[in-house]
C-alpha cells in the first residue's frame, strides 16, 4: 500500500475481505496525509466502479480484494479494459472455490491470466514472490497501466499479504510529478470546472464512428506485442540443470529453497520463475536442453493444477511433467517439493 502511495496513487476504493484487510486499512490512514481519497464502498462491485471513475478522471487509481471478491469486481474490471482505463488491481488469493477458506492459495491463476471478466480481454499480471518484489512491482504496475492505458493485476496470496519482512521503499513521487502525470492524460474526463454542462455519450454501439471489432483488434495486437516486450522471468541455476522446478509467487520462493537443498544432495536442479504470469514467458523454457532434461516439476498451491497447464503447453511433450500441489489453505512446503523432485529426477 505504501508503495502505491509513493508511486502516485491518489485514489483507493475497497471493501473488507480476509486476507487483504491490511491494505484498505493502511490506505484509510495514509490517503488523507497526501491529499488522496480513500473510500470503503458498500460492496466489492461499488468499490471497483469507483476506481473506474477515478481513473477516468486521470487519477492513479487502485482497488484490491481476495479471490471471491475479485470475482465480484470482474464486471467493472472488464469495463476498465473496454474503456482503456489504467487501474491497478491487487488480488490476495485465498482458498476456493466458493467461499472456500481465508488461508493462502493460488487458485485464481486461470481467472487472472485468461478470464478476468467478459469479452476476452487480457491484463498484464505481475506475481511477486517477496514483499520487496511486491513493493517494486507495485510501482511498475502503475507505470505499465498508464503506458498501455489498461488495467494491470498484481497477483499475490494470503501468505504474502499478511507476512512481515524488511523492505527498501522507493523515494515518494513529488506532488508536482503526480499532477504532471494527471495533466498528461489528454483523454481524461476532468470536467468543465464550473462551465456549462455538456453531455457526451459515445462508445461502441452508440457512435457509428467507433466499431467494437476495431477496438478488439487493436487490443489483440497489443496483447501479441506483450509476448516479447513484457515477458519476464527469473532463471536460477538452470545452466547445467537436468531437471527444472517451475513456480510463481510464494511457491517459487519456497521452491528456490528446495533447489538449494537438492543441489547439496547432488541433484542438478534449477528454477524458472515467471515474474509476470501474463504474458506467460514461454521463452524461458524454449532455451532448455530437452535432450538432457529429466523432467519439469510444477509447484503451485492449486488443486486441480492451473499454472501447470501453461507449462505443459510450452513443453509440448518434450519432457516429463511432474507436480507438487497443495490446496485448501495448505501452504506448499519445501519437503513436498523436494520429495516430488527426487521422484521425477530418478536415479542419479
Amino acid at each position: 500500500a505504501e508503495a502505491a502511495v509513493r508511486a502516485g496513487c491518489r485514489f483507493f476504493a475497497g471493501y473488507p475481505i480476509t486476507p487483504q484487510n491490511d491494505v484498505p486499512e493502511y490506505f484509510a490512514r495514509r490517503m488523507p496525509q497526501v491529499g488522496g481519497v480513500f473510500i470503503q464502498g458498500e460492496s466489492e462491485v461499488a468499490s471497483a466502479n469507483m476506481a473506474y471513475g477515478a481513473a477516468a478522471a486521470g487519477v492513479r487509481s487502485m482497488t484490491s480484494s481476495s479471490s471471491c471478491g475479485i470475482s465480484l469486481k470482474s464486471e467493472a474490471i472488464s469495463f476498465m479494459a473496454g474503456a482503456s482505463l489504467p487501474v491497478v488491481i491487487a488480488n490476495f488469493q485465498r482458498g476456493g472455490p466458493g467461499i472456500g477458506s481465508i488461508q493462502p492459495a493460488q487458485q485464481d491463476y486461470n481467472q487472472a491470466t485468461k478470464a478476468s471478466g467478459n469479452g476476452g480481454f487480457r491484463m498484464l499480471v505481475l506475481a511477486p514472490s517477496s514483499l520487496q518484489e511486491a513493493v517494486d512491482l507495485t510501482w511498475r504496475a502503475f507505470d505499465l497501466a498508464d503506458k498501455y492505458r489498461h488495467p494491470v493485476l498484481l497477483l499475490l496470496d494470503g501468505f504474502t499479504g499478511t507476512m512481515m519482512e524488511p523492505v527498501r521503499l522507493p523515494e515518494p513521487m513529488t506532488e508536482e510529478a503526480v499532477q504532471a502525470i494527471r495533466a498528461s492524460k489528454s483523454w481524461a474526463a476532468v470536467g468543465k470546472k464550473g462551465g456549462p454542462q455538456h453531455k457526451i455519450i459515445c462508445g461502441p454501439g452508440l457512435d457509428s464512428r467507433i466499431k467494437q471489432e476495431d477496438l478488439n483488434r487493436r487490443d489483440a495486437k497489443m496483447y501479441e506485442q506483450w509476448q516479447t516486450s513484457e515477458a519476464e522471468w527469473e532463471a536460477y541455476m538452470t545452466e547445467d540443470a537436468e531437471m527444472i522446478i517451475t513456480a510463481y509467487g510464494i511457491s517459487a520462493r519456497i521452491a528456490k529453497s528446495a533447489v538449494g537443498v537438492l543441489r547439496k544432495e547432488g541433484y542438478k536442479v534449477g528454477l524458472i520463475r515467471p515474474v509476470k504470469v501474463y504474458p506467460f514467458p514461454g521463452q524461458a523454457y524454449e532455451v532448455l536442453d530437452f535432450g538432457k532434461l529429466r523432467g519439469v516439476l510444477c509447484a503451485e498451491m492449486a488443486i486441480p493444477a492451473q499454472f501447470t497447464e501453461d507449462v505443459k503447453n510450452v513443453i509440448r511433450g518434450r519432457a516429463k511433467i511432474g507436480t507438487a500441489l497443495s490446496s485448501g489453505g495448505e501452504i506448499l512446503d519445501r519437503d513436498t517439493i523436494i520429495t516430488a523432485a527426487r521422484e521425477l529426477y530418478g536415479e542419479r
